[in-house]
């Protein structure tokens, strides 16, 4: 299958690391030129490595996503580098930990500073790029969203609100045939994760644990397939596809935990 994406420039944020270097790496793989969006130089070397050695063409922007100037500096960056912007992919952000009971309004709002503010502010600096383009918006979420967790209110607040904008988004820009659609991962095998893992007495104990109540295979969903869903809907193949929450998670959030 074609995914039309050749030389088109689609700007991921937080793509230096988890899910959003698989995502960087699979549209290097179509075609297109990520633009990855990131705090860490180190990581984004090693996936734009990757990616320049298998002949495509990417672009690294070192910059703290929590401050809204900085969202608008990366889409000037992106559009001076290449003169246009064909696609947003929404990705960076992190489950905090930051609770009702152990936590307070402050680091509440540093959350969600931290974990939706950026969204926004990307998709508002690249709209008028996008409008000329007719690029489309990908929002990664969670299942935190539709599940809870407990002791991540700024997190779940957060990803509630990637879910309520993306439908929103898809409204608004109707108009312009601008596409927005959000991926919702559940349990992806990330080095963030891997780190969370590691706050337990037992890592191994509760990594079988969680494998338990995954309906399908009994496994974590892999980086690569929430990328794979990522670039179908950037692309003409998903053209009719708008307003969409896509749960790419063995099941996770809407089979019967019967099952497991």
């Amino acid at each position: 299958m074609d995914l039309q994406l050749k030389e088109k420039i689609i700007i991921v944020t937080g793509g230096a690391r988890g899910i959003g270097a698989a995502i960087a790496l699979a549209c290097g793989d179509e075609g297109a030129i990520p633009v990855i969006v990131d705090r860490s130089a180190d990581a984004a070397d090693q996936v734009q490595s990757q990616i320049h050695r298998k002949g495509a063409i990417s672009h690294f922007i070192q910059t703290e996503l929590a401050d809204p100037a900085n969202c608008k500096r990366a889409v000037d960056e992106t559009v001076r580098t290449f003169g246009r912007v064909d696609g947003l992919v929404n990705n960076a952000g992190r489950n905090d930990g930051v609770g009702l009971e152990r936590g307070d309004p402050g680091r509440f709002m540093d959350s969600i500073k931290d974990n939706l503010l950026h969204y926004y502010a990307m998709a508002h600096y690249s709209l008028p790029y996008l409008k000329r383009t007719r690029g489309p918006i990908v929002n990664i979420g969670s299942k935190v969203a539709a599940t809870g967790q407990g002791n991540t209110s700024g997190y779940a607040a957060s990803k509630g609100g990637v879910l309520g904008l993306t439908r929103e988004w898809a409204a608004e820009l109707l108009s312009y045939n601008i596409r927005v659609n959000c991926v919702v991962p559940a349990e992806v095998l990330t080095p963030l994760y891997e780190s969370w893992l590691k706050t337990f007495p037992d890592p191994e104990e509760k990594l079988r644990a969680i494998l338990a109540r995954i309906p399908l295979e009994k496994r974590m969903t892999k980086p690569a397939e929430i990328a794979a869903t990522t670039v179908f809907l950037l692309s003409a193949q998903s053209g009719h596809t708008t307003g969409q929450e896509l749960c790419v998670d063995g099941g996770y959030v809407h089979l019967d935990r019967a099952l497991t």
